[in-house]
């Protein structure tokens, strides 16, 4: 029973600290953020909807709000799609001034779940930036993990993430022309720009889908079932043989014995 338990335990806790799962069938769920994201991070591409996948910031937005996406491990399609995109830092208020440490809007190393590119980059996918949160240049930044720039890359369940920038769906405002936010996975910053360039985007939709156990998963379950079976029915021998013939006759506090039929 204890084992059984602990097996169920254990499946429950490694779910639990994992914050990028693969479903399966092209998704991945953050259980962070709580959005599920396209596995190709250009898709637009790999789909033939667009030669490079480079669009402009409405070029991109339409892509993702009309894109309708076939789960074949699930046999479902999903038409919820938007870009990754991004919200204050801080919580309340833009904050444009430059910082290395992740603390505004604008810089390097931001990790706050605020920007969901900027979480994808530095926290799901273990990246470095151009410059340390101290300031420091790095060699080791970028999606290669070598200072390379351009280019694409598989890095973990992530498939064709691109060696550039991507949009966020978000727009910005601190300039007169019509700026929206962009994450630069070249260099692991973040800050604002035309929306008339051409950038890469990355497809997410809101919460989860149902999970498929891995192999792996469904036997341990199995055998935790199992264990919790053998528990029961061995319960049930015991209690059965505690009892034994006339045990209730035994345990009836008003029986008539026999000393009471010779009075």
């Amino acid at each position: 029973m204890a084992l059984a338990i602990f097996v169920v335990l254990v499946l429950a806790s490694g779910a639990a600290q994992a914050a990028l799962n693969d479903r399966g069938g092209g998704l991945l769920y953050d259980d962070v953020l709580n959005v599920t994201w396209l596995q190709d991070a250009n898709y637009a591409k790999t789909s033939g909807y667009d030669n490079d996948g480079l669009m402009d910031w409405n070029a991109a937005n339409t892509w993702a709000a009309n894109l309708t996406f076939y789960d074949s491990v699930r046999n479902v399609n999903y038409s919820d799609w938007r870009l990754a995109s991004n919200s204050p830092v801080n919580g309340a208020n833009w904050n444009y001034i430059f910082a290395d440490n992740g603390s505004t809007d604008v810089g390097y190393n931001i990790t706050s779940p605020h920007s969901e590119m900027g979480y994808m980059y530095y926290v799901n996918l273990g990246l470095k930036g151009f410059l340390s949160s101290s300031g420091i240049a790095q060699s080791d930044y970028g999606i290669f993990g070598n200072g390379k720039t351009y280019g694409q890359n598989n890095l973990g369940p992530v498939k064709n993430l691109q060696g550039f920038s991507y949009w966020s769906g978000t727009a910005a405002s601190q300039n007169p022309a019509p700026n929206a936010w962009r994450f630069y996975t070249d260099k692991g910053n973040q800050r604002s720009s035309y929306q008339g360039n051409s950038s890469f985007a990355w497809a997410v939709r809101p919460g989860d889908v149902a999970a498929v156990p891995e192999p792996e998963s469904y036997v341990l379950l199995m055998a935790g079932l199992g264990l919790l079976s053998v528990a029961a029915r061995r319960r049930r021998q015991t209690a059965t043989k505690s009892k034994g013939p006339g045990s209730n006759f035994h345990r009836c506090p008003n029986r008539i014995t026999p000393e009471a039929y010779t009075q």
